[in-house]
């Protein structure tokens, strides 16, 4: 039986992974800020280095580190919480890693292509061309994957690097700093205005066809190797607003209509080859369908709250 540790096993990606590596008959742990009933649980908090030792008084054969501070703006907004979390914390894991051992596998993303303007982002362009990220939450994804590379060329460290793009679905709970298909659906159901960004393209991956990748992550475990790890379809962000409005029966009087947004790169779409090689990853749930999953998730979970109603 392997033995894995997440850490933010209570966010929104650490509970459905944890949820399918058990299934799958492994004997997972799980670390996060909260206190939990669970018996396969420790808190900690990871940018503690006390903390995170008492996590690591066992040993385990693979760490999925997702634990970190999401988000563009919450990111501006806390800074300091945002690189004392994500920066320290991610060093305290690699210094654990080096005395221990383990397989790990880091969450990065997508935000760490920065102002690359591609048809097509694959892996290697960080590596090749000079990037500027835009925003500091950007910045502490990139400076952790630096602190990976150094590391395991320092001390050999065995680590796969993941680039999530825009993954959502049920089970991300709402506030100011959560994705924007999160943001978009909460608001809209709220009958609350919400902003906009014309010409902004993504790929949107709904959980369901995330969480499987992420776990086949380590039967084909390659160290030193980076995944792109996202959809197919490539949306603008108007038509996920569109989407949401019409499945409400809404017109868009609340919105508000902006060219531009300072922080974020205008359009990304990946090549997701390698991950669709290594891990089977094979995004099939359409933005319409998983949007609509989503908001109907969200009607029961905000059934007090929401002003629209099925």
């Amino acid at each position: 039986m392997t033995k894995i540790l997440v850490t933010g096993s209570y966010g929104t990606l650490g509970r459905p992974l944890v949820r399918e590596l058990r299934r799958r008959g492994h004997e997972v742990w799980g670390c996060d800020l909260q206190h939990q009933a669970d018996q396969n649980y420790i808190r900690a908090d990871i940018a503690s280095y006390r903390q995170i030792e008492r996590v690591f008084e066992q040993d385990y054969d693979y760490v999925y580190h997702l634990a970190a501070e999401f988000g563009r703006i919450n990111g501006e907004e806390y800074f300091d919480t945002l690189w004392h979390t994500n920066v320290i914390g991610t060093r305290n894991i690699l210094e654990i890693q080096r005395q221990r051992g383990f397989k790990l596998v880091f969450a990065s993303s997508s935000e760490i292509y920065g102002d690359k303007h591609c048809e097509t982002l694959t892996e290697d362009i960080t590596l090749q061309e000079s990037i500027i990220q835009q925003n500091d939450y950007a910045m502490t994804k990139w400076v952790n994957e630096i602190q990976c590379l150094n590391l395991a060329k320092r001390f050999g460290l065995p680590i796969v690097r993941l680039r999530f793009f825009n993954a959502y679905g049920p089970g991300e709970s709402y506030h100011n700093y959560r994705s924007v298909v999160c943001l978009f659906c909460y608001r809209a159901l709220h009958g609350l205005a919400y902003t906009v960004y014309k010409n902004y393209h993504r790929v949107f991956m709904y959980i369901d066809d995330f969480t499987p990748t992420l776990a086949n992550v380590i039967e084909n475990f390659c160290p030193g190797e980076v995944y792109n790890i996202g959809g197919l379809e490539y949306r603008s962000v108007e038509d996920l607003s569109n989407i949401i409005l019409n499945h409400l029966g809404l017109n868009d009087s609340l919105l508000t209509y902006l060219p531009e947004d300072v922080h974020n790169v205008q359009n990304k779409r990946p090549d997701i080859s390698r991950a669709e090689k290594a891990f089977g990853h094979n995004p099939k749930v359409v933005l319409e369908d998983g949007v609509i999953r989503t908001i109907e998730w969200m009607r029961q979970i905000y059934a007090d709250t929401v002003k629209y109603p099925r």
